[in-house]
């Protein structure tokens, strides 16, 4: 969802390194100049600033959506939520549950976090990872955004946390493919929470958010469990896990839809 990761900007701002000094609008391509040396100070390697950022172009589509995206939801919860989980999504959640138990066990003992939240997340942001994903190059989205004064340091910290991505091995470049503010994966994570909350739970050294069912539902959970989630409380509204999954998205409709979904699996 848009709307969560656009809120989440701004606890990554918090992050932002004095490094990020690019300065943005004017020429494009002074400003990918200074990015770079950032970057590199950073601890970017040149390679990788190289191989992420020579020939990027503005994408005036990224920009376009941008300008007419509403960042509040209206509808009321009962209209937003019939439109998000049915019977479709209810079945193919069930699925995965029984599907994933073993993994699922796995992930409630470590992080504490209940499987049907877990399970819930994932349907609404991709439809259990067959659903869409996003199709565009992160790393020219995020510096379309970067260069556009209206959010600049916000994209700029997210665009080094995808370079970073790249340089750890998580994601090759070409694999680097999101959505339109840059969000990664089957439950959409933005770069920097995929530097801060990604985990290897599969055991194959990199975390890939994309097609890792293992790293996926883990780095999930652990986000959650880094804001206070706890096991066997109850996430509804007005509750400590309620609240906490304000950093999964600050929007109380949506919170609301993941806690109906979530019951709805659990027979509630």
């Amino acid at each position: 969802m848009l709307i969560r990761r656009l809120a989440v900007l701004f606890v990554a701002c918090v992050a932002a390194s004095s490094a990020q000094a690019a300065r943005c609008g004017g020429d494009f391509n002074s400003f990918i100049a200074n990015v770079s040396a950032d970057a590199q100070g950073a601890g970017i390697s040149s390679a990788t600033v190289s191989s992420a950022l020579s020939g990027v172009t503005v994408d005036q589509g990224v920009l376009a959506f941008d300008r007419r995206q509403r960042y509040t939801f209206n509808k009321t919860f009962e209209q937003y939520v019939a439109t998000r989980v049915g019977p479709g999504r209810i079945n193919g959640a069930r699925a995965r549950l029984q599907r994933h138990a073993a993994l699922l066990s796995r992930i409630e003992q470590q992080y504490g976090v209940p499987r049907q939240i877990l399970v819930a997340i994932w349907g609404l942001e991709s439809d259990f990872g067959t659903g869409d994903m996003g199709k565009l190059p992160v790393i020219r989205t995020l510096a379309t955004l970067a260069h556009d004064c209206r959010r600049s340091e916000l994209f700029q910290t997210e665009l080094l946390a995808a370079l970073q991505i790249v340089q750890r091995g998580d994601l090759p470049l070409r694999d680097l493919i999101g959505a339109y503010a840059g969000e990664i994966g089957q439950t959409q994570f933005l770069p920097s929470s995929y530097i801060k909350y990604g985990v290897d739970f599969d055991g194959d050294g990199r975390v890939d958010l994309r097609h890792s069912v293992a790293d996926v539902l883990a780095s999930t959970a652990n986000l959650l469990h880094t804001n206070g989630f706890k096991m066997g409380q109850s996430y509804e509204e007005g509750s400590t896990n309620f609240e906490a999954m304000r950093e999964w998205n600050r929007a109380v409709i949506y919170r609301k839809t993941i806690a109906y979904f979530a019951d709805q699996l659990m027979g509630r």
